[in-house]
């Protein structure tokens, strides 16, 4: 059966991408992918790539064989007594952690982007001064060096002898507790790099990037610096307290990001 979607053959920066825009088209819940369609939308593309001698890299023919591989062992017949005993994975799941983990990154710098936007064009208006508050706020100015402090600690962190750990299960919710255990007695600022470098994966490092991201929304955490490209800080607000006395608000972040 063809695809019902037109491509007209757009750049993606990876097969999650791809995969992700897929999802996004057709208003599917990434938890379940219906594989066996994704799989051959998946497929017409490279097809179409293919025929219109468009190259793509070696990452997109690995993530057509995962597919194929997860569509084969989901079309396998499972013995009730053997799941009774030893309950399979869905053999999506690993997949599933991988966009979700993407598509927040995404997000986030997606966020990032239309903050610059905004920015560039109030701080290009001449007249801005009359309008603003006596205490401006550092986030505004300082998010982007965030973003470049994570890049500097991700390439120095594939020098490490051990840096994955496979067996690691972190997740936004658990960071956002670990910001709140190091601020509840701190409240001096804290080095935002040695936060990232604590860090043994890099996944917990892009997850307490997030966790970072949700504070500074909630006016719980702030940016700060001590002088022009000086390291980045995190420091503890007035919002801090507030933000972790509501159940809703903590209960609505970690429903978010299960």
């Amino acid at each position: 059966m063809s695809s019902p979607l037109n491509f007209h053959l757009e750049q993606y920066d990876g097969p999650l991408d791809l995969l992700l825009d897929l999802i996004r088209k057709q208003q599917i819940k990434i938890s379940d992918i219906p594989i066996a369609r994704i799989t051959q939308q998946y497929l017409d593309y490279m097809q179409q790539a293919a025929e219109m001698n468009v190259e793509l890299s070696a990452e997109f023919i690995y993530m057509a064989a995962t597919l194929i591989h997860i569509k084969s062992k989901m079309l396998l017949p499972t013995d009730p007594e053997l799941e009774k005993l030893l309950p399979e994975e869905d053999p999506r799941k690993e997949l599933v952690d991988k966009l979700l983990e993407r598509e927040r990154f995404k997000s986030a710098a997606e966020m990032l982007h239309q903050k610059r936007v905004v920015e560039e064009a109030v701080w290009s208006n001449p007249q801005i001064s009359l309008f603003a508050d006596e205490e401006t706020p550092g986030v505004a100015v300082t998010l982007f060096d965030l973003v470049k402090t994570l890049q500097g600690v991700l390439e120095r962190a594939k020098t490490r002898p051990i840096y994955e750990v496979g067996t690691e299960e972190v997740s936004v919710p658990d960071m956002i507790r670990y910001l709140k255990k190091v601020f509840e007695s701190e409240h001096k600022p804290v080095s935002a790099r040695e936060l990232f470098e604590l860090q043994r994966s890099r996944r917990a490092m892009i997850c307490l990037f997030l966790a970072v991201l949700e504070l500074v929304k909630l006016q719980a955490l702030g940016l700060v610096q001590s002088d022009a490209f000086g390291e980045i800080g995190l420091k503890r607000l007035k919002g801090f307290e507030a933000a972790f006395t509501s159940a809703e608000t903590i209960s609505a972040l970690e429903e978010g990001y299960s």
